[in-house]
């Protein structure tokens, strides 16, 4: 599990180039954003969205139908216009498949996001109905370590 800690920075939105294939067959990229690591070594995250959808900007943590999500802003750089967590459910992604992933260029770093948005992130995701039990204490502790008020 020692490649985990340089493979995936939590706080850290990836670019990933091959998430899904659309309905044509072409791979589609997705932005995502770690949020903590299992026991196992395998990451929690979430996908960037620029729809909203029904997502408010304030308050930023929305949990209502149809999608919930937590406000990030406009981030700049690669993220050229507003931009939305997607809090509906995710597996986590495992440590191996990540790591390799990086590895070949499929994955890449685009930002780092500032500490007091991701500790506004975690706890947002933290309370969203399609987390886990085991994502909530993960990033429950993730939140601890960062400090956040």
């Amino acid at each position: 599990m020692t490649g985990v800690v340089t493979a995936a920075t939590l706080g850290q939105i990836y670019r990933h180039r091959r998430f899904y294939r659309d309905a044509d067959g072409a791979w589609q990229t997705k932005f995502l954003l770690t949020l903590a690591r299992t026991g196992d070594g395998d990451i929690v995250f979430r996908l960037l969205t620029s729809r909203q959808h029904s997502r408010p900007k304030a308050p930023p943590c929305y949990h209502g139908d149809p999608y919930p999500g937590f406000y990030l802003g406009h981030l700049g750089g690669a993220l050229t216009t507003d931009s939305w967590l997607d809090l509906r459910r995710q597996d986590d992604y495992d440590y191996l498949a990540f790591a390799e992933d990086v590895a070949s260029g499929t994955i890449r770093p685009v930002m780092m996001l500032p500490p007091s948005l991701l500790c506004e992130a975690l706890t947002c995701a933290t309370n969203a109905d399609d987390t886990t039990k085991q994502q909530e204490r993960v990033m429950r502790d993730q939140r601890a370590n960062l400090s956040c008020a």
